[in-house]
């Protein structure tokens, strides 16, 4: 996938710049100053995903820096652009700044999975905020935890009730050659057979396609019961609309990477009916005061789905760094990795690999009437 490169750096400097003049309090103090890094998709088709994290990461700075925190805090934020190329040259910029203690990045798998070397190689922690490719934490790189769960607790769940509350008999899989997409294919096509389902095809395409039409074609002369897209939004909603364009009228499911708002201005009114599972919402008190801090706050973006992965990831950080200091990092990445930190998501703890211990119960989102709600309500 590739993008302009035309004003990339003006805009880069200009986030870096925002970011660090937000996070920093307004007054002169006499403590140490550190910096975290923030990497995400702030440009291209899923910058709603990366803005509304950008914000929370910059959110939990600003009240770090409002209270008693032992460091004077300023974040830098770097776009990644989904694209895995950008996202090591940002990874680079964190890593070379001295004064960049540890770092929380990344939507797309793929990116998170081309800069963890590059973490790793500098021994700066780094929790994932968004990616859910298994191959992340399946590494084991000590410096790198995740705080979201991963497609495989997604795509069980989604296969089970596609097999059962949905009642599909067949269903045809789309899905990009990423290893996102790979993952997911294999996962769903795992978990839908063993609920009694029949995956009867499976096509593959790069990242970046814009015409399905054949294949769609197809698929529609051997009439599955849905399709399944294993992808991201832009290809979501371009499958979408070329679904409703050469008549294959079944339902399109998949996991929440396509849940967003993006993918409903793209897909136009064929996104009506369209089903993701996304991880169910658990209600508590610190998630409410996030949600009304982040209104109050007037973020010129809406908070998305990963704004409170990415706050609870950069509270993580501060916290460990609070305890642990700044002067060795493995020690700093060993107390990231034994934390049990309660906050909006629950309470977090990672396994032996850095996977978060969260359990994970999901609900339908649908597309009906024009926006995403939750199915049955």
């Amino acid at each position: 996938m590739s993008y302009a490169n035309t004003s990339r750096r003006s805009v880069l400097t200009g986030l870096i710049l925002s970011a660090a003049l937000a996070a920093a309090p307004a007054f002169a103090q006499d403590k140490p100053v550190i910096k975290l890094g923030f990497i995400g998709p702030l440009s291209g088709g899923n910058a709603q995903q990366g803005l509304g994290a950008q914000n929370g990461f910059l959110l939990a700075i600003e009240q770090a820096n409002a209270g008693d925190y032992p460091f004077t805090v300023e974040g830098v934020v770097l776009d990644d652009a989904s694209d895995p190329q950008t996202g090591v040259s940002a990874a680079m910029k964190l890593v070379n700044d001295p004064d960049v203690v540890a770092a929380t990045g990344h939507w797309n798998s793929p990116v998170a999975l081309a800069t963890m070397p590059v973490f790793s190689r500098a021994q700066m922690p780094m929790i994932v905020w968004g990616a859910i490719s298994p191959k992340i934490t399946e590494q084991n790189l000590p410096e790198i935890t995740r705080v979201t769960p991963t497609l495989v607790t997604e795509n069980k769940p989604l296969a089970e009730w596609a097999a059962t509350d949905l009642g599909a008999k067949k269903i045809a899989i789309i899905a990009d050659t990423s290893d996102y997409g790979t993952a997911n294919t294999a996962a769903f096509r795992e978990f839908f057979t063993a609920a009694g389902g029949e995956v009867v095809s499976e096509d593959l395409f790069p990242v970046g396609t814009i015409d399905f039409r054949a294949t769609l074609t197809k698929l529609r002369d051997a009439a599955p019961d849905a399709v399944y897209f294993g992808g991201v939004i832009a290809e979501a909603g371009i499958l979408r609309k070329q679904m409703a364009e050469v008549g294959l009228e079944v339902p399109m499911i998949g996991i929440s990477g396509f849940y967003d708002p993006e993918f409903i201005a793209l897909a136009g009114p064929a996104a009506e009916g369209t089903m993701v599972s996304y991880p169910a919402a658990q209600s508590n008190p610190k998630l409410d005061k996030l949600n009304t801090d982040y209104e109050a706050r007037g973020f010129a973006e809406a908070s998305s789905p990963y704004t409170k992965y990415a706050y609870d990831a950069t509270n993580i950080l501060l916290t460990a760094i609070a305890e642990t200091g700044i002067e060795d990092k493995a020690a700093l990445a060993q107390a990231i990795r034994a934390i049990s930190y309660d906050g909006v998501l629950g309470v977090t703890t990672f396994d032996e690999t850095g996977q978060t211990q969260i359990p994970v119960a999901i609900e339908i989102k649908e597309v009906k009437d024009g926006a995403w709600v939750t199915r049955g309500q």
